[in-house]
């Protein structure tokens, strides 16, 4: 690989981040406290990526350096142009994006961590950190943190500081660590929101028509990859205007419903809010 023309009279952490990026590597600039400066007002408080508003992986499409994992880069002309002219003379350390070459990142954070990944994780290369050590491996996968006592995983959508290239030979990312940041399903707790009491004229021409649309609005809540909360709410809103007002609707349909909502991760507040805005909206 071509080695990077060398640089002159820029500051130090600059210097780090133009030569990482000549080697791939994407980068930005952290403030005092490791934490990232605040380029983007637009989208500061949001988790950038290919959609608007949405957690899903992708450059960051503002017109600015954006801010944290979004605003690595390896465009030199971004990390020396004039949006971050004076960032780099205050940076206190450089960051990269592991999932952004796909890598990712196991950082132990203390000295039993590190002691549990000598006796679980197959050897890959090596970063020692102020408390700890990072242990890199060849592959990406979704981020986390807290995964065990001392232990977080980053990857994607997120940022590690930059504390040098280690020692070893990076190993493939072993199926030890992406187990880690599998969540395991919530126990279904029990319906505590008001089933309609009836009233209304009966549309139900045969038992399966009721039975069909709760399995369709399972189906539904079970499909769904993001904005859960709204497809949540739109199930339950379709399945009490249909079946909402002639008191066939029971707390056992209804109890299949939560427990679809809770299987994708919705809590039974949550649900329990979701059924009673239905209710709202209909005027039941």
């Amino acid at each position: 690989m071509t080695q990077p023309t060398p640089i002159r009279r820029v500051p130090g952490h600059l210097r780090t981040a133009l030569d990482l990026a000549a080697r791939g590597v994407p980068v930005l600039p952290l403030s005092k406290g490791k934490v990232p400066f605040a380029n983007c007002p637009a989208c500061l408080y949001t988790s950038c990526g290919g959609r608007p508003n949405m957690k899903t992986p992708g450059p960051c499409t503002c017109p600015r350096p954006c801010h944290a994992w979004a605003a690595a880069t390896t465009d030199p002309d971004t990390l020396t142009g004039p949006a971050w002219a004076r960032v780099w003379k205050q940076a206190a350390a450089v960051a990269w994006h592991p999932g952004g070459i796909g890598l990712t990142v196991v950082d132990l954070d203390h000295a039993e961590a590190v002691a549990w990944a000598r006796r679980t994780l197959p050897v890959t290369r090596t970063v020692a950190t102020t408390r700890g050590e990072h242990w890199i491996y060849e592959g990406a996968m979704a981020s986390a943190n807290a995964v065990r006592d001392g232990v977080d995983i980053k990857s994607t959508m997120v940022y590690a500081r930059w504390l040098g290239p280690g020692t070893g030979t990076l190993a493939p990312l072993p199926h030890t660590v992406q187990a880690l940041v599998v969540k395991k399903p919530s126990p279904v707790r029990p319906v505590t929101a008001p089933v309609p009491c009836g009233g209304g004229e009966c549309p139900h021409r045969t038992p399966a028509y009721l039975e069909r649309g709760i399995a369709m609005a399972e189906q539904q809540i079970a499909a769904a990859t993001s904005g859960v909360h709204a497809t949540v709410y739109r199930a339950f809103l379709a399945v009490l205007s249909k079946h909402g007002r002639c008191g066939c609707l029971t707390e056992t349909h209804m109890g299949r419903l939560f427990a679809a909502a809770q299987t994708r991760g919705e809590s039974p507040r949550h649900c329990t809010d979701a059924w009673s805005n239905a209710l709202t909206a209909l005027g039941m």
